[in-house]
């Protein structure tokens, strides 16, 4: 490549010789067949090096877009290389909505699945919980097909790209609903102690945002389908559009007010349309027993001044447990505690370490795809199944095709 290619956010340079994006399945086996190390780029939106290789990136933006609904409109099968905006508004148009979506819906769909990226919502598995079916493209050009009926299937789902390439996926799907926006501002410290759960559990979707910089919580941002009037435990309703980070223009971010809209333009928080931002900042996220949520307040607020220093804004929300190997919801349901920092590596990585050191009792897990210092030994010890996910990846890529740096890290021996 002439030029070298970033993530996202611009703090990761890749090491890649060649940039792939091929137009086809038979394609994409042509350029697997021709490099010894190879990583799917997805739509760039991790903070790390997950996806970084010296060898070659393949970009499936380039496939044939695919949206197949099911038998029985219960699933819908799609390409490796869509994004959530683009599936969603497909969707809508039979009528159909997926479980949740991400703050953004400019993520790429299998890379999404690949982290166990998120909503939110006490009641609601991560994204990757919606996966029936996987179709991946192996190291020596083979198709394999997992289902849910496969024993190895909740090992493969969240694969951090180490199977191989995700040429399709087949999710579940609902009827598709209507939901409103509501944002709420200066929610007391003394409400956010006594009535945390009833609070996360107020919506079909609910976050909470904070600075750092008081004792309270900035803004409550509640998707639910039913109306609601008043204040909430002591929040009252913003007078107009908030954007999440102070500053920032509301323009960006999906319609407020409580007025009753699609799932697809309420369920994110930014609107397809819309740029989310510049990328000039970091990202990190924790993952702890929702049980665990106080102490886990408690802990980032030990540490108030030193986060607040770095930070844009931190987003508090809820991820209902699952069975797959890898997700940090694996067999818990979750508190996620999300910052957003400013775009100084030097400066947000130790306050990073500080907070891992604080979380880290509570059975913190971070988010595959952002910034986190915690060693590969801590990771492994965090998922009770790590080891059977080992043996998955040298089972499906014997020879290392799809592997990095950082997974052999995290991989061990």
């Amino acid at each position: 490549m002439r030029e070298r290619l970033t993530n996202w956010a611009g703090n990761i340079v890749f090491g890649a010789q060649r940039l792939h994006r091929p137009g086809s399945v038979d394609e994409l086996r042509e350029t697997l067949a021709g490099t010894t190390r190879a990583r799917v780029l997805g739509s760039g939106h991790s903070f790390n090096r997950l996806a970084d290789t010296d060898g070659d990136l393949i970009s499936l933006a380039g496939l044939p877009r695919t949206v197949e609904i099911g038998p029985g409109r219960a699933t819908v099968r799609t390409d490796g290389g869509i994004r959530y905006g683009e599936l969603a508004t497909r969707l809508a148009a039979e009528g159909l909505a997926v479980h949740n979506m991400a703050s953004l819906p400019h993520i790429s769909v299998a890379g999404a699945v690949a982290t166990a990226t998120h909503g939110s919502g006490v009641r609601h598995g991560n994204l990757a919980t919606a996966v029936s079916g996987l179709e991946i493209v192996r190291a020596d050009g083979t198709l394999a097909v997992l289902t849910r009926a496969d024993p190895e299937f909740a090992g493969a789902v969240v694969h951090l790209g180490a199977l191989g390439v995700i040429t399709a996926l087949t999710l579940d799907v609902v009827e598709a609903f209507e939901l409103r926006q509501y944002v709420y501002e200066n929610l007391p410290a003394e409400a956010l102690d006594e009535h945390l759960d009833e609070i996360l559990a107020s919506g079909y979707s609910v976050s909470l945002f904070t600075r750092w910089t008081g004792t309270g919580i900035d803004q409550v941002w509640l998707k639910r389908a039913e109306p609601l009037t008043g204040d909430l435990f002591g929040a009252t309703p913003a007078d107009g559009p908030r954007h999440p980070v102070p500053g920032m223009p509301a323009l960006n971010c999906t319609e407020q007010g409580g007025v009753p809209g699609p799932w697809q333009e309420r369920l994110p928080h930014f609107r397809m349309e819309f740029t989310p931002s510049s990328g000039e900042e970091l990202q990190s996220e924790w993952h702890v027993p929702r049980t665990a949520g106080r102490a886990a307040l408690a802990a980032v607020a030990g540490l108030r001044e030193r986060v607040s220093a770095v930070l844009q804004v931190c987003e508090i929300r809820t991820i209902a447990a699952d069975d797959l190997w890898l997700s940090p919801n694996h067999e818990r349901d979750s508190l996620a505690l999300h910052f957003t920092w400013i775009a100084d590596t030097g400066a947000v990585l130790p306050v990073v370490a500080e907070l891992e050191a604080a979380l880290a009792p509570l059975g913190a897990r971070p988010h595959w795809g952002k910034v986190f210092t915690t060693d590969p030994a801590g990771l492994r010890a965090a998922y009770p199944r790590f080891g059977d996910f080992a043996e998955l990846v040298a089972r499906f890529d014997p020879a290392g095709k799809f592997r990095n740096a950082w997974l052999e890290s995290l991989l061990g021996a």
